[in-house]
């Protein structure tokens, strides 16, 4: 599991200009979309041709609020479990079933994901051009994530850099953002002329319009549940290494359809396909009531700890990963309600019912003890409980921020979606905290970030634990929410 100083990871899009080529996520006519609603449904009506002699009447440069509020809010969870779950356990990561806050944060980015590419892709004048910028971005994300989760950054406490190749992490948070965002983009890209500029008046018309989408996120169920429930696990064993010596670790299985942490299939293919020296060796099962004392807080292993405990276990994976797209799935078709429905009660109607049969999909599944929630193995009850959430959330924002126009208040969540690759990177992986350690007096340790984290936060409020949540309250995110607003004055975006 992840790192609780290196966890979910953003992805954001930073541009002015919209362009029908553009593989960038939310570049469409604001405006157009949430007031012009009869000129837009004109268009959408014409053939290619029309809708490019067109095209010169859209304003260009307007983004879509509530998405930019959404990608924002979400940062702000990954900056806060990441740097405040240490100190409050109960919002970091579930040691294995269930759903705390920690495990929103990777499925609100796929899902946001989702809509951005349905309305980036809302028109593609020619395929190749768009599946080359899909590609090229694909490889974008694959080379910062193994620079920045695979162990080349040590950022922010450890000032070297560089991993040995013989355990370097190949999976990660932008990985499987990577992976999701190529399937489900190439799968609107290669549809495009499958599918319908108008709708027509049919209840599920929504639905059989993108049903091609709908049948990749379907294949995309059976593989993993199959594989989740069909495939034999085998014992196993590893080695533990403290300093120079080494133990050698023996778990017993030899079963199916296990989805414990010790015997499961997500855990065995990442085994088979990566090598078990390549995944992630902090898992937060080791937080769980069978490996410790201390549960739900990181401590000593019990005296009777199961060996698994101390065992590696990669929870960006690569089954777990196949379950995730079904999350882009379901995002892009909250950006294809977005295009075809342009009244705010006919969207709502639409985003709410999803929702709300989501969560109750989820709570069936999860209180039956059919299919618990598990974010590590990115279970279909996990896809359906923070799937639906994330809908009800964007509703929400969308209710509040582009119905209401309560635009004000949730400004600098914008600011932060704007510029979510630049936050995550130096932010959420300590990328610039580590730049200002870098600069100490005497030890590594008497830099400003602890001066200030001690000083002004922990002397301050007496407790480690209120100063550390403070302390990235106000030091953390405040300080993005500023500077983002200040690049976005200035017109400067990160995108990758």
């Amino acid at each position: 599991m992840e790192d609780p100083k290196k966890l979910e990871e953003g992805f954001g899009n930073q541009k002015n200009n919209i362009s029908e080529e553009n593989i960038d996520t939310n570049r469409i006519d604001n405006n157009q979309d949430l007031a012009s609603h009869e000129n837009e449904k004109k268009i959408l009506s014409q053939p290619l041709q029309k809708e490019e002699e067109e095209q010169p009447t859209i304003k260009k440069g307007k983004r879509v609020a509530t998405l930019d509020a959404f990608r924002g809010l979400t940062i702000v969870l990954m900056i806060l479990v990441d740097d405040a779950g240490g100190a409050y356990a109960r919002i970091d990561h579930s040691p294995w079933n269930g759903c705390t806050l920690a495990d929103f944060v990777m499925p609100f980015f796929l899902f946001i994901v989702g809509v951005a590419i349905a309305l980036a892709l809302k028109r593609v004048p020619k395929v190749s051009a768009a599946i080359r910028k899909v590609t090229l971005r694909t490889l974008k994300l694959l080379f910062w994530g193994i620079i920045l989760q695979g162990g080349y950054s040590h950022a922010p406490d450890d000032l070297a850099y560089g991993v040995d190749m013989k355990v370097i992490r190949w999976c990660g948070i932008l990985q499987r953002i990577a992976l999701v965002y190529l399937i489900v983009a190439l799968i609107e890209i290669l549809t495009t002329k499958l599918r319908p500029t108008t709708l027509t008046p049919a209840h599920f018309s929504i639905f059989t319009a993108y049903k091609w989408q709908w049948l990749g996120g379907f294949v995309a169920f059976v593989v993993y549940m199959t594989t989740l429930y069909g495939l034999y696990v085998p014992d196993w064993n590893f080695l533990e290494h403290d300093g120079d010596t080494s133990q050698r670790y023996t778990v017993k299985c030899g079963m199916r359809g296990h989805l414990g942490p010790a015997c499961n299939a997500v855990g065995y293919v990442d085994r088979q396909v990566w090598g078990i020296n390549h995944l992630y060796n902090q898992p937060v099962w080791a937080r769980s009531k069978a490996c410790t004392l201390s549960y739900p807080e990181t401590g000593p292993f019990r005296d009777n700890a199961p060996t698994w405990c101390r065992a590696p276990f990669e929870p960006e994976g690569l089954l777990s990963s196949i379950s995730a797209i079904m999350s882009g799935t379901i995002g892009i078709h909250y950006g294809h309600v977005l295009i075809h429905f342009k009244g705010h009660g006919e969207r709502l109607k639409q985003w709410i019912s999803m929702g709300f049969g989501l969560l109750i999909i989820a709570f069936i599944l999860h209180f039956s003890d059919a299919i618990p929630l598990n974010k590590q193995l990115y279970s279909f009850s996990y896809v359906c409980f923070t799937a639906g959430a994330a809908g009800i959330v964007f509703s929400g924002f969308y209710i509040l921020i582009d119905v209401l126009g309560m635009r004000i208040p949730f400004l600098w969540l914008e600011w932060i979606g704007m510029n979510a690759v630049l936050i995550f990177v130096m932010g959420a992986q300590g990328i610039f905290a580590g730049f200002i350690n870098g600069w100490y007096f005497k030890n590594e340790d008497n830099n400003l970030v602890n001066w200030i984290q001690h000083h002004v936060f922990f002397d301050v409020w007496k407790s480690q634990r209120l100063g550390t949540l403070l302390y990235v309250i106000f030091a953390e995110i405040t300080f993005w929410a500023v500077l983002a607003g200040i690049l976005h004055r200035l017109g400067i975006y990160w995108k990758l």
